[in-house]
């Protein structure tokens, strides 16, 4: 925006000058040819009086001697044909002149002046004067240098005020484009000053209005997130109620095993709908342990179904870019889409291992497998809900990694693999309040 508005400034500043110095240019021009004119016109009337009442000799002298102080040629057309003076051919305008009509006429050489003397007894004498080219034009080079340099810092001035003021306008619009950057990546409490034109005030505080707005709708939509899972308490504690009640004690510990650990996740739920802000903190979990943890959870509902599992698990530590609880509800996922989508009976296999600068978790199963292709929040082709493997996409973008679904065989056998990547930086961290995901 800058670049045009200077270059609009230059385009108005050269039109505005050419329309102003051109004219000045040529009026200086005329200017100097004119007073050249009048100049070597008024030595020749000098002699007017001596051609029309004077003998020969006399003439001779006085126009001699005035060819010898101005320099110009000059000469003296009498009746009879004489001419004195500097030698000079009869031209037209001579001849002219000698019917009783002065005037000036341009010529290759520059400008001759001719003026018709009457009164003498013989007839009509002649005065000619030559101005030359270089006379006529002395100083207009000069002069236009003059004018080209001043029309040359006139449009620096414009151009340098244009920018200026352009640089104030550019400056508001370079505010309001950071901070809606910022607003973007999650950082709801950036604001802008208000600044520049009144347009862009106005703009400015229409951004601000909207910020708020945005973080008053969050605000309510966590409320209303917290208030559904607090809802689940109340099934969760019939549920634990009716595990009590159950006549084998390990099936107790079983069920009010997995009780706990709903409602801890149904705890973690709310706490994070409700204070999910910014945090400089760095992401990170062990994957050994998380992943451990997990498939021994699932393992017993393996059991119970017939299923056999295969487990190669790389020893830890192996740090993650991804928080314990989000990494957690990834293989929660991953293995929940084994039981849901294959039948009882179906074997599987859990592998964990590293490679330079990535984890890698692999699932695969010997059921009907899945198609292949871009994982969509909502979509599913299994009848479900669609945003379990949406889950495991956004804890591995988290992390730096990536999600790869398709089949480990032509004729079926699903197979997913989550790679994560390692922990960064706070700095390098990216915001964790995420709007997206309230």
């Amino acid at each position: 925006m800058r670049g045009r508005l200077a270059l609009l400034a230059a385009a108005v500043s050269v039109l505005v000058l050419a329309a102003f110095l051109v004219p000045l240019a040529l009026l200086v021009r005329d200017v100097t040819a004119d007073r050249a004119t009048v100049r070597a016109t008024a030595d020749a009337q000098g002699l007017v009086t001596v051609v029309g009442t004077a003998d020969t000799d006399t003439i001779r002298l006085t126009v001699e001697q005035l060819v010898a102080e101005s320099g110009r040629a000059v000469s003296v057309f009498l009746p009879d044909g004489t001419v004195l003076g500097a030698p000079a051919p009869r031209t037209p305008a001579v001849a002219l002149a000698a019917r009783g009509q002065s005037l000036t006429a341009e010529f290759d050489g520059g400008r001759e002046v001719v003026i018709a003397v009457q009164g003498r007894p013989d007839g009509t004498g002649v005065i000619r004067t030559v101005v030359p080219a270089g006379e006529l034009t002395a100083g207009v080079t000069r002069s236009w240098l003059v004018l080209a340099l001043l029309g040359s810092v006139l449009v620096l001035v414009a151009l340098a005020v244009a920018d200026r003021l352009a640089r104030t306008l550019v400056r508001s619009i370079t505010d309001l484009s950071t901070v809606s950057h910022r607003l973007a990546n999650a950082e709801l409490d950036a604001r802008v000053a208000p600044a520049g034109p009144a347009e862009l005030r106005e703009v400015a505080g229409a951004l601000n209005h909207l910020a708020g707005r945005i973080q008053v709708l969050l605000r309510e939509e966590r409320e209303q997130v917290a208030d559904l899972s607090h809802r689940l308490r109340t099934p969760l504690t019939a549920l634990r109620l009716e595990a009590e009640s159950l006549r084998d004690p390990q099936d107790t510990a079983r069920v009010t095993a997995a009780v706990d650990g709903l409602e801890r996740a149904v705890t973690g739920l709310i706490r994070q709908a409700r204070w999910r802000t910014p945090t400089a903190e760095v992401a990170a979990c062990d994957a050994a342990a998380v992943v451990a943890d997990r498939v021994a959870f699932w393992s017993v509902l393996a059991e119970d179904t017939g299923r056999a599992v295969t487990l190669d698990l790389a020893e830890g530590p192996l740090p993650v870019g991804v928080p314990a609880d989000e990494l957690a509800a990834a293989v929660d996922a991953l293995l929940g889409n084994v039981f849901a989508h294959t039948p009882d009976g179906t074997p599987f296999t859990v592998r964990l291992s590293s490679t330079p600068g990535q984890v890698l978790l692999t699932v695969a199963d010997e059921g009907p497998g899945m198609p292949a292709g871009t994982v969509r929040r909502g979509a599913s082709h299994g009848g479900s809900t669609g945003l379990g493997l949406d889950i495991v996409r956004q804890a591995a973008q988290a992390s730096g990694g990536s999600l790869e679904v398709g089949n480990a065989r032509p004729d079926g056998g699903a197979r997913v693999v989550l790679r994560l990547g390692p922990p960064r930086d706070a700095a390098d961290a990216p915001p964790t309040g995420d709007p997206g995901r309230s």
